[in-house]
């Protein structure tokens, strides 16, 4: 291989994910070489990267194809700051946030009934919290255009309890949801939120019998998934809404949490945003 011009080892070289071209760096000196060619650096690019940098809030600089690589597998705020985009380091496909202002969050505009508010360990500007309602209905929703073809997604709401302002929200589970496009693809789950401030748990992931092979028997009945909660490093917890396939054909997609049934008030629920990540 070595006698192979460096653009033909580049061009194998994309045909594999970002982690294993620069895995190969180990082999040989020309693979190295090759690392550093902006070919490579181009096809492990979104295509219509130009596009999306043109709507950061903050200019994008960069001397190579491969530096904006790394520049952009950290989030970029985008979309006068409604969003975030970013590259999944190991694989190239991209991910986005959306922000608690890009959602339908019903009766947000009230703020007898959410509170707005500026939060340093946000990545937006804003995040909102639930003052009061009996009505919690938090949607999002993406283009499929948007991102990667041919990919598996997962959706996280991204929240936290704010345990001594919290109530209600351990009566009733909430219920979650992904919808792809209309009459396609649909998943349904539960979880059920906590208010003790000295567990690590916040809330429990429930789902139908047919849904997971493993559960173990709350006492409401409820089949309850182990180990579905994920504790952030920035210290939002992460609720998984579902998942879904995008086939490279232009569909919306929706990702939901409610519990619209119960009449009780609830209350110190924030909410930070959705966050839509490759599988």
């Amino acid at each position: 291989m070595e006698i192979l011009p460096e653009d033909c080892i580049a061009s194998v070289l994309s045909r594999v994910s970002p982690r294993d071209a620069c895995r190969s760096a180990a082999v040989a000196t020309f693979i190295r070489n090759a690392l550093e060619s902006e070919l490579l650096w181009d096809k492990f690019l979104p295509p219509d990267y130009k596009e999306i940098i043109a709507k950061s809030v903050f200019p994008v600089t960069y001397k190579s194809k491969k530096e904006l690589f790394f520049k952009l597998s950290s989030p970029l705020l985008i979309d006068e700051g409604l969003k975030t985009f970013s590259i999944h380091k190991a694989t190239g496909k991209k991910c986005y946030t959306l922000s608690a202002r890009n959602l339908y969050i019903a009766w947000s505009a009230n703020s007898l009934f959410w509170c707005w508010k500026t939060l340093p360990r946000s990545r937006f500007s804003e995040a909102v919290e639930l003052r009061m309602t009996s009505w919690l209905e938090i949607e999002g929703k993406v283009n499929t255009k948007t991102l990667s073809p041919n990919t598996h997604y997962k959706a996280y709401l991204i929240v936290e309890v704010a345990h001594y302002r919290a109530f209600g929200l351990d009566v009733l589970p909430c219920e979650i949801s992904i919808e792809v496009g209309v009459g396609g693809f649909h998943s349904r789950g539960k979880i059920l939120f906590s208010h003790n401030k000295h567990s690590n748990q916040s809330y429990e992931h429930i789902f139908h019998p047919n849904e997971i092979k493993e559960c173990s028997r709350s006492k409401s009945g409820h089949e309850i998934a182990r180990g579905s909660r994920d504790q952030r490093k920035d210290g939002w917890l992460e609720i998984e809404l579902g998942e879904f396939y995008n086939d490279a054909t232009e569909k919306e997609v929706k990702m939901s949490l409610r519990e619209v049934k119960g009449v009780h008030l609830k209350g110190g629920l924030v909410v930070d945003g959705i966050d839509i990540r490759p599988i």
